[in-house]
């Protein structure tokens, strides 16, 4: 494909801006991640809202773009060799906008390498482990009377929280004095856990004294912020 309008999902959300970014997403944890970094890197792009509601992640048109029906997906219309790329998984798009731009990883091997050791830390542990704890506290799975699905993934998230919380003492960002994707893959998942999910208590988040202060540190910054609210949800 060599242009933009060659993708079917521009059937159903067309681009008003073919020049920039196009962001197929919702505001969910995985969504924001990449809203956010490009509100941190301050790239050019045009936000599409796809609606859970209306299953539009269902759609032939997003399904062009994601076989696998999950948000986010982009396309760079400007990518390697200056040719559009199309790309889904958050911790991938994640890595190539980074890697792009040079911002938010390490130029040295050593740090870049460490830094995708705690991506991948997010994107298998800390996002399916709450999500499923969200399932099970606060959507269908709240009414199952059996616990121990519940328990098993308080359990686990709390593990996870353990681990995170002894890596940041000391330590302003999970890669130290450096803000980077490892930041911003998994903060938005710990403020959803809290926040959206209301499960705070349940996982006794008070004890985790290092986690608490860097995630107030992170929901303070102007582009986290605005990313958080990309794309905007439709009106109730």
């Amino acid at each position: 494909m060599t242009a933009l309008a060659d993708y079917q999902i521009t059937h159903k959300w067309p681009a008003q801006h073919p020049e920039r970014l196009q962001l197929y997403s919702l505001p969910t944890p995985n969504g924001v991640k990449v809203s956010i970094l490009l509100e941190e890197l301050g790239l050019p792009y045009e936000p599409h809202l796809v609606n859970f509601a209306t299953n539009d992640q269902l759609t032939p048109e997003f399904m062009s773009l994601n076989p696998n029906n999950k948000i986010p997906a982009i396309i760079d219309p400007d990518g390697p060799g200056g040719r559009p790329l199309a790309l889904f998984e958050s911790g991938a798009i994640l890595v190539y906008l980074a890697e792009k731009t040079g911002r938010f990883i390490p130029a040295d091997a050593h740090g870049r390498y460490q830094t995708l050791q705690w991506v991948m830390f997010q994107m298998g542990g800390i996002g399916p482990m709450f999500g499923q704890l969200g399932f099970f506290h606060k959507f269908a799975g709240k009414d199952y009377e059996d616990k121990r699905p519940r328990d098993r993934y308080v359990a686990e998230s709390k593990r996870l929280l353990g681990v995170l919380n002894h890596h940041l003492a000391g330590r302003e960002w999970l890669m130290g004095h450096e803000f980077t994707i490892a930041d911003i893959a998994t903060f938005p998942w710990i403020n959803n856990l809290i926040g959206f999910y209301g499960a705070g208590e349940l996982v006794g988040f008070g004890e985790f004294t290092e986690v608490q202060r860097v995630l107030k540190a992170f929901v303070a910054r102007p582009a986290v912020a605005r990313g958080l609210q990309i794309p905007a949800r439709p009106a109730a």
